[in-house]
């Protein structure tokens, strides 16, 4: 009878005692002046909330919960901000007060075993590594001293369309151009060419694409604490976790042992490799932060997981938007081809004289930042945004493709328009707010002047040596315009970009196109 009784009070105690739980925990929150958070689930807290789109998912939640609000992570305390204000208190009044990495997060999977410069922990070798990344690997004179690499991939890239051209043959964009912004990294990086590389391009690709894999999928043991590294190995997680690190660890201790073992011979330039080696052997015994081959190593896989596929995902947006208006297209191809005239090709020197092509580019990143989530941080100490505690240990994020569709920033936000960008002085160099494809603060990406050049050089080759057709029988409103998540925290177009090219320079009185 005892039994009885207790197996029907207890439930019903549970119960009744169900919402003073909440009442308790909402009062802990309004004491410790949190942000606001939407209802959680036991031990998942807000994961289930996330969705195959985190970013539009945080967006939807931002616009009930505010700009700067709570989630539960699994066992992590997060903070997502999702206005252009909020940002800045962020990422320029408290940049050193959340300037750390996330100890296990996204790619920083991969890179467990390296000191990195993306994923790394805020110290003195992160500042070492960025210190050389700014000043050495991506600074303006590197960037443009890599410029006749670009010049002939792209002239490459260009030739394989005319030939697809001349049969009228719709050609995919998308393997062309993640091909191309492949084949640049690793000449850049290797000072070899991608094509018949004793290097052994297709294991390369191969591994690139088992990383592509492996950070899509789930980590129990990021959120579920005592657990997690259970289910993982259960679920295989792990292991393919560990056989891509060691694969690309591998490739990485070929690359360099060979460029050790062959010195700069025969080389016009140094690459990334040789640059690197070269400022490891040069190192002095005193210092307190010495470059290692880890850390090269590191580098190497941030510029890989970082730089393939931002852009030519960036410029797969561009093209799709312009191919779906005539007239913006047309705007874009009469400004480059009145400027370049019969030369038959875009070089960098012209880029300048190429206002709206800065502006496509700018409104392409603003509606398409490849990565829309800006890398986490890890909080390091208190601070307030908003009048909102944000507590050390607190797992941040922000929502750049969320900022940069507010409409309190940005008229008509979810519209592509290049003609927003004509005499603003709005940049994407960290210092506007509204407008943080490449980040901002100690974080921002190091890489923007390699990045911006790529784009540039390839976007105008495209609009000028080609006009774009639509495969038969497609027309320009059923063009599919959806997400999906891929490589490295980034977001790219759910279906592959095929157009028909047309050779516009056979129609110039000098055709250069060899």
């Amino acid at each position: 009878m005892a039994m009885h009784t207790l197996a029907v009070w207890l439930p019903l105690t549970l119960i009744l005692l169900c919402p003073l739980f909440i009442l308790l925990k909402k009062k802990t929150r309004e004491k410790k002046q949190l942000p606001p958070c939407p209802p959680k689930l036991p031990i998942l807290g807000n994961l289930h909330q996330l969705g195959a789109l985190p970013h539009q998912s945080l967006w939807q939640l931002s616009k009930k919960y505010g700009p700067v609000m709570s989630l539960q992570l699994g066992h992590l305390p997060a903070v997502t901000i999702s206005s252009a204000d909020a940002a800045r208190e962020v990422l320029k009044t408290h940049d050193l007060a959340c300037c750390s990495r996330p100890s296990l997060v996204g790619a920083g999977r991969l890179t467990y075993n390296y000191s990195d410069v993306a994923f790394a922990p805020y110290g003195d070798y992160w500042r070492h590594l960025r210190k050389i990344c700014v000043l050495e690997l991506f600074s303006s004179k590197r960037v443009q001293s890599f410029q006749s690499i670009r010049e002939e991939e792209v002239a490459a890239l260009m030739n394989s369309i005319f030939q697809s051209a001349s049969s009228a043959t719709p050609v995919d964009l998308t393997q062309k151009l993640f091909s191309l912004t492949a084949g640049i990294i690793f000449r850049i990086a290797f000072g070899r060419s991608f094509q018949g590389s004793s290097l052994h391009h297709d294991r390369f690709h191969e591994v690139v694409h088992e990383c592509e894999a492996v950070l899509g999928s789930f980590s129990a043991q990021e959120y579920l604490p005592y657990v997690g590294w259970i289910v993982d190995r259960l679920t295989g997680h792990q292991a393919r976790l560990d056989r891509v690190f060691h694969k690309m660890d591998s490739f990485f201790e070929h690359v360099i042992e060979d460029h050790i073992a062959s010195g700069n011979a025969e080389k016009d330039q140094e690459d990334i490799v040789d640059l690197m080696i070269r400022m490891q052997r040069d190192q002095t015994e005193h210092r307190t932060t010495r470059l290692t081959k880890d850390n090269i190593k590191g580098v190497l896989l941030n510029i890989f997981l970082g730089a393939i596929d931002t852009g030519a995902i960036t410029v797969i947006w561009a093209m799709a938007e312009l191919i779906r208006n005539s007239k913006l297209m047309k705007k874009a191809q009469s400004e480059v081809r009145n400027y370049i005239g019969n030369k038959g090709s875009v070089i960098k020197g012209d880029i300048e004289h190429l206002p709206y092509l800065n502006m496509i580019i700018k409104e392409t990143l603003r509606l398409h930042p490849p990565a829309p989530l800006l890398l986490p941080r890890e909080v390091i100490s208190h601070f307030k945004v908003n009048d909102y505690n944000i507590y050390p240990k607190t797992f941040l994020q922000v929502n750049a493709w969320a900022i940069g569709r507010d409409p309190n920033y940005w008229k008509e936000p979810e519209e592509f328009i290049p003609e927003r960008f004509d005499d603003s002085s709005i940049d994407f160099k960290g210092q506007n707010f509204e407008f943080l494809p490449f980040g901002a603060g100690r974080r921002i990406c190091p890489a923007i002047n390699l990045a911006t050049a790529t784009l540039e050089l390839v976007l105008a080759n495209l609009l000028y040596c080609f006009d774009w057709k639509f495969p038969s029988g497609l027309k320009e409103e059923e063009l599919n315009m959806e997400e999906t998540v891929g490589l490295s925290l980034t977001v790219s177009k759910k279906t592959g970009l095929n157009l028909v090219p047309v050779n516009y320079l056979e129609s110039l009185p000098v055709n250069n196109t060899s």
